[in-house]
């Protein structure tokens, strides 16, 4: 019996592997042979996620053709593989993507390192921030002093907590946006609410329009419920949505779905301006797409003088085009699970029901921790303490990039919690796996595009400071050189980083 779980295509993996080509080599460098470069790259892929482990690969004589190459380049590439115990095969059966014993399964996502990891490695996988105390904690004693009359429930609430689903459509309401308690539902995270509407709206085998970058796990997410993504680039630097390119998509494709962030774009940074939310609106309600609208990042505002345009949902007055999805996973803390939706009453409805065979509801301590938030201005009081330790830290990263890898390439965004870099050249593949040599994980451009883009792009979070700031720039520096080097295993010892 066949071991592999998945399969990949011919031409799918050819576009993931000629996604890592790098710039030309220093002159003078050896080049590896053909076999080792193949290998090298099928290897990187699997320990991203970007191949999962288990799945099929094709047929040597298939694959070189796609590659147009030898066969036997292909078959010593799946020898070395097999060697390094990257690769099983099996007569009749194929050969799958395997991880060598003892390794840990390589992650999809953006995972945060476990806490006993931290001592040793700078982790800018994870774009989330320590807690604001003390706010979090009277969050909470505010939480357990209103708990007991809902102790005497049964505590199922599928649409969440009837006081905060107020509080959130009073706070849409004060920007100017009428909204309903009705038009709300509390969900498990973003996260949670993506999952949702993406099981409402797009089943498998639907097209779902994204950005291209995008956020990475919300990507994964949408890979796995079986959705087809179609990418639509990105304007340059920090301006946003290119609707000329999203007219063509949503006129050519007509995608069910259409997931687009407009504040503080992850990761980029971007923040679209007024015209742009009322132009893609426009075009998603002339193509019957469904715009799903992330504001995970809206109130991460950096540069105090910045005035935010209004959100997306402000120009779909009948409420028939936009859903919005909130969190006070990035404003506040990720711990804090709590997420939010708000659309039209019937889609509220549609996704309570579908609800039922999910999660049946958020946990009420959590949504009373943020309802006393809410009601206190304890809210208000930790975002304006989340953005200035931001602050300090992205100009802290800045300023160390700038001095370590000067040939790197960013513009600085106004708010949110991401840098997205242009690594002079290197692939941001080989980058991130250095970068695991020398104490540094770091994500590359790839885990937020399609097949294979941004090759040439890490993404780098605002989560440290001062001279941590300092040591992890000093580290993907090393990386760089190793990359640059050509990556042999043992260039650069990892180094124990003492706060």
């Amino acid at each position: 019996m066949a071991q592999w779980t998945s399969a990949v295509g011919a031409a799918q993996l050819a576009r993931l592997l000629t996604s890592q080509q790098e710039r030309p080599a220093v002159p003078g460098a050896r080049r590896p042979p053909a076999y080792r470069v193949l290998a090298d790259g099928i290897r990187l892929l699997v320990l991203e996620g970007r191949v999962p482990v288990a799945a099929r690969l094709p047929a040597e004589r298939e694959l070189a053709l796609a590659l147009s190459v030898s066969r036997t380049t292909v078959a010593a590439a799946f020898e070395a593989l097999r060697t390094e115990g990257f690769l099983e095969s099996r007569r009749g059966a194929g050969s799958w993507t395997a991880v060598p014993a003892g390794n840990p399964l390589p992650a999809r996502g953006l995972e945060p390192l476990p806490p006993e990891a931290l001592g040793s490695v700078i982790d800018l996988g994870c774009a989330s921030l320590p807690a604001p105390e003390p706010w979090l904690t009277r969050a909470v004693q505010g939480a357990l002093e209103d708990l007991p009359p809902y102790a005497h429930t049964h505590g199922d609430y599928p649409a969440g907590l009837p006081a905060l689903r107020a509080m959130i459509a009073e706070r849409y309401t004060a920007l100017g946006i009428p909204t309903m308690p009705e038009q709300v539902m509390v969900t498990t995270g973003a996260m949670g609410a993506m999952d949702a509407i993406c099981h409402l709206f797009a089943g498998r085998g639907e097209r779902i329009a994204v950005e291209s970058p995008s956020y990475a796990n919300i990507l994964q997410l949408m890979r796995e419920a079986g959705a087809r993504l179609v990418p639509v680039a990105m304007d340059d630097g920090l301006a946003g949505w290119d609707l000329d390119r999203w007219r063509q998509v949503l006129r050519e494709s007509a995608p069910r779905l259409a997931y687009v962030v407009a504040d503080f774009h992850n990761p980029t940074g971007a923040l679209a301006d007024e015209d742009r939310r009322r132009r893609l609106v426009e075009s998603a309600r002339s193509a019957g797409t469904v715009l799903v609208v992330d504001e995970t990042m809206r109130d991460l505002t950096l540069d105090p003088d910045l005035e935010l345009p209004r959100p997306v949902c402000g120009f779909d007055p009948a409420g028939s085009t936009v859903v919005t999805v909130g969190s006070a996973s990035k404003a506040f803390w990720a711990g804090m699970r709590i997420g939010w939706v708000r659309a039209a009453p019937d889609v509220i409805r549609s996704l309570v029901a579908a609800r039922a065979y999910a999660d049946l509801g958020t946990p009420v301590l959590e949504q009373l921790a943020v309802s006393w938030l809410f009601s206190t201005g304890g809210w208000e009081q930790a975002v304006e303490m989340r953005c200035a330790q931001a602050r300090e830290n992205r100009d802290a990263l800045v300023g160390a990039l700038r001095r370590e890898l000067p040939d790197w390439e960013f513009e600085v965004p106004h708010g949110g919690l991401t840098l997205w870099v242009r690594t002079g050249g290197l692939s941001g593949s080989r980058l991130a796996e250095a970068g695991e040599r020398v104490g540094l994980r770091v994500p590359s451009g790839p885990r937020f595009g399609v097949d294979g883009a941004f090759e040439g792009y890490v993404r780098l979070p605002f989560t440290v400071g001062g001279a941590v700031a300092d040591e992890a720039a000093a580290r993907l520096a090393a990386a760089a050189r190793i990359v640059r080097a050509g990556g042999g295993l043992g260039s650069e010892a990892p180094r124990t980083f003492v706060a």
